[in-house]
């Protein structure tokens, strides 16, 4: 198959369109040819109509149209590559357009709907494709022009279309994880296409804008170098990139002043949040709430996605002080890609959370209905244990909840058997601390399963801090319930025998209030340097 991208950008193939040209050709697995407009020798159109009269299908201008023409021709796929121009093409590229007179016979034809010239050539196998960038906020009502044109030329609606407001923030490194984003859509696009056509559920994803109008305003006036009156700001790199990166906050009702001290640069900044919005000023500073400290070539790195803040703060290569839960907000608060009608979260995802109530489940049955009757518990306990793998369908299992299915099925099966249940209960609980304390030394220690749910889901495995911080409580608990059979065992002798899951549920509970607390203290403490 013969593709061809006709690249009409002056930026040629550093182009924003041209970005979206080739995440388009990746997912349609096409191999095309690609020609620059602004690279080759293409004179405006004369109107001398010597193509029709003197030499049929040849232009009278002797460039490099004429091999152009002979792409065209030869095409079954043509691509059209470029940015919106105030509010059409840019100027070389409908110098091309308009020299594709040529192509066409010069009586009318009868079929066209407003008395059009029919094609010299049989061209019915070519498909199209048009796609660009604008620099509004979304491409609705922007593209006028161009449509018409192209609706003229093949059709209302016979050939596809990727029209993207906010062109201007390919260019932005710190916005790159929104960006790669819509780029894959435009990748699943490109597939669609290939298989037939674009469906209409993607398009309408590909028409969301990238980020709401008065955060792409913002981001847009800052990287020009202009506050919001108009004001040019030439001499502070570092306020625009503040700006820059302000625009993103989402508001979530609370205040907070979040100060950024870059003593490479020697500058300090603050974004000052509130319920409706936020501000970024240079001067007349309030007491913060959050401060980071760190270069600003450490800070602007991280906001290129060139290493990773998670990894940077595990380093110690900047420090917060204050409000450390800002920093655990981080990507909610200042999110790359935007809450929209479409991005709300659906039930199927939700359910896809792990829940560390259904590893819990079996084993406390274990813990507390043996003892007061060991028939009854040794029941209970392999119908819990059966029940576990049910609860999978709600919840995403883990390799514990697993283990811990046969292991309550073989003790409740020890139960019935007619064990001492003196021994069975202690026992339930050791082989419970061995398998904490045993994933303290594994890749992801058990408490990371779970709590992973309130710090983005499996990312967190990629966070050292977070990691150290589950290491060391999932060994705590380990710890614990190792230590929990010896006065079981005891407590098992005791008139308190027939309560003693009860009484054991003292120190998990505890722990659970230490662990919150950890959780928080240890990375907070951590970034305090």
């Amino acid at each position: 198959m013969n593709i061809l991208v006709v690249n009409g950008s002056p930026r040629a193939e550093n182009s924003n369109s041209m970005q979206l040209t080739r995440a388009f050709l990746d997912g349609a697995d096409y191999d095309a040819e690609i020609i620059a407009v602004t690279k080759l020798r293409i004179g405006p159109c004369l109107g001398c109509f010597a193509c029709w009269r003197k030499t049929p299908g040849k232009c009278a201008i002797k460039d490099d149209m004429a091999e152009v023409l002979t792409k065209i021709i030869a095409a079954d796929v043509i691509v059209w590559s470029f940015p919106l121009y105030y509010f059409s093409l840019p100027g070389p590229l409908k110098n091309l357009i308009d020299r594709e007179l040529p192509l066409n016979l010069p009586f009318m034809s009868a079929d066209a709907a407003n008395g059009g010239h029919p094609p010299r050539h049989d061209l019915s196998r070519q498909r199209y494709a048009v796609i660009s960038t604008c620099g509004f906020w979304r491409s609705e009502g922007n593209y006028d022009g161009v449509t018409a044109m192209f609706d003229h030329m093949y059709g209302n609606g016979n050939y596809a279309k990727i029209f993207c407001g906010q062109g201007e923030l390919f260019r932005v490194p710190e916005l790159r994880e929104r960006t790669r984003a819509y780029l894959e859509l435009v990748r699943k696009a490109g597939a669609e296409f290939a298989e037939g056509g674009i469906r209409p559920e993607t398009q309408r994803e590909l028409a969301e804008p990238l980020y709401a109008r008065e955060a792409f305003e913002r981001m847009a006036d800052a990287s020009w170098g202009l506050s919001g009156n108009g004001e040019t700001k030439t001499d502070d790199d570092g306020f625009g990139f503040m700006t820059q990166m302000a625009a993103l906050y989402r508001p979530d009702g609370k205040e907070r002043v979040i100060e950024f001290a870059y003593p490479d640069i020697d500058k300090t900044y603050q974004i000052v949040c509130t319920p409706d919005g936020h501000s970024v000023i240079r001067d007349g500073f309030r007491p913060y709430t959050t401060r980071i400290e760190t270069s600003y070539a450490v800070w602007r790195a991280i906001a290129r996605g060139e290493i990773s803040g998670k990894d940077a703060m595990f380093q110690r290569k900047y420090r917060v002080l204050g409000d450390f839960d800002v920093m655990l907000r981080w990507d909610g608060l200042f999110a790359a890609t935007p809450a929209t009608s479409t991005g709300t979260r659906r039930k199927s995802e939700e359910s896809q959370k792990t829940n560390m109530a259904v590893l819990l489940a079996p084993w406390m049955v274990i813990w507390i209905v043996p003892a007061i009757n060991p028939a009854a518990g040794g029941v209970l306990g392999i119908i819990a244990a059966a029940a576990v793998p049910l609860i999978w369908f709600l919840f995403r299992p883990t390799p514990f909840e697993r283990i811990s299915v046969f292991a309550v099925a073989g003790l409740s099966l020890l139960a019935l058997a007619g064990a001492d249940t003196r021994l069975v209960v202690p026992i339930s609980y050791a082989l419970f601390g061995i398998l904490w304390l045993a994933t303290a030394f594994c890749k992801i220690p058990l408490t990371a399963y779970y709590s992973q749910n309130a710090y983005g889901g499996e990312k967190a495995f990629d966070n050292p801090l977070f990691m150290r911080t589950n290491r060391i409580l999932t060994a705590c608990w380990g710890v614990l319930f190792l230590l929990t059979p010896f006065w079981t065992y005891w407590l098992m002798t005791t008139a308190v025998s027939p309560f003693v899951g009860l009484v054991n549920s003292a120190a998990p509970a505890i722990m659970g209030v230490f662990s919150a607390w950890f959780q928080k203290w240890y990375p907070a403490e951590w970034a305090r340097g």
